[in-house]
């Protein structure tokens, strides 16, 4: 039964070629950069790890009044979100995330950004996948609608809720466009560039803008970060502790 149904697929691919038809195109998703895999902080050459520039930010007198009064509240306490247990938002999450890893999982309609820190999601649709503006739900990560310029995923985030609480504060307002690339360093490594710009009309006087790099871990994996399970057995433990001390007493 094989011999004459590939007889008739030659056939049929003979009369093509004859007719000088071409072959199909390959998919636009196989023809754009795949980002998937693990990513780590990079280091430049002969820079230190870790380093931290001071941010001078052109606040409006509106967006410095609300992040004063923010430090204000907090300050003594040295409090922060992380420390209960509250991811950092956009665009923190992407600068810093406390320099833990983050893994992209890329599909042609869906890129799936997971931070290892407080297990933060993002996630970037393209084409069909994108919703209306009137649909989104405000959130710290706000909303992502990306799509392909040449080899450079282009990712506009809004629907952003007012922040004082990271690094970049700013408004609900607030527009950030992202621009991914792919390249590789004198030494080898594979770097993924994200050039990232800021508008906020309510926070800021101009633009903000910024550049995160990082670098492919191949044998990379993101290890759990349950923030709450700690909080959680110390409270199971503060119950062992009441019942106990309710069982002496009523023994007494």
């Amino acid at each position: 039964m094989r011999g004459p149904i590939w007889k008739c697929l030659a056939l049929l691919a003979g009369a093509a070629a004859l007719c000088g038809a071409s072959p199909p195109p390959a998919s636009a998703a196989a023809q754009h950069p795949n980002f998937s895999g693990v990513w780590t902080f990079y280091v430049e050459a002969g820079q230190a790890p870790f380093r931290r520039r001071r941010l001078e930010l052109p606040f409006t007198p509106l967006g410095k009044r609300k992040v004063d009064a923010y430090q204000a509240l907090v300050r003594p306490t040295s409090d922060n979100p992380g420390a209960h247990c509250l991811g950092s938002g956009m665009p923190a999450a992407m600068m810093f995330s406390g320099d833990y890893p983050m893994e992209i999982v890329q599909t042609p309609d869906l890129i799936v950004v997971l931070y290892e820190a407080w297990s933060e999601i993002r996630q970037l649709y393209l084409g069909d996948k994108i919703i209306s503006e009137g649909d989104r739900v405000p959130d710290r990560e706000g909303y992502s609608a990306a799509h392909w310029e040449g080899d450079t995923l282009v990712v506009v985030t809004t629907s952003l809720k007012e922040q004082e609480d990271q690094m970049y504060p700013h408004s609900a307002q607030a527009r950030i466009i992202e621009r991914y690339h792919l390249t590789t360093d004198a030494r080898g490594t594979k770097v993924l560039v994200d050039d990232w710009t800021l508008t906020d009309p309510l926070f800021y006087t101009q633009p903000v803008k910024g550049e995160k790099k990082w670098a492919l871990d191949p044998k990379g994996i993101l290890l759990p970060y349950e923030c709450n399970e700690e909080g959680w057995l110390d409270h199971l433990e503060a119950l062992r502790k009441a019942k106990a001390m309710s069982a002496a007493t009523a023994y007494k």
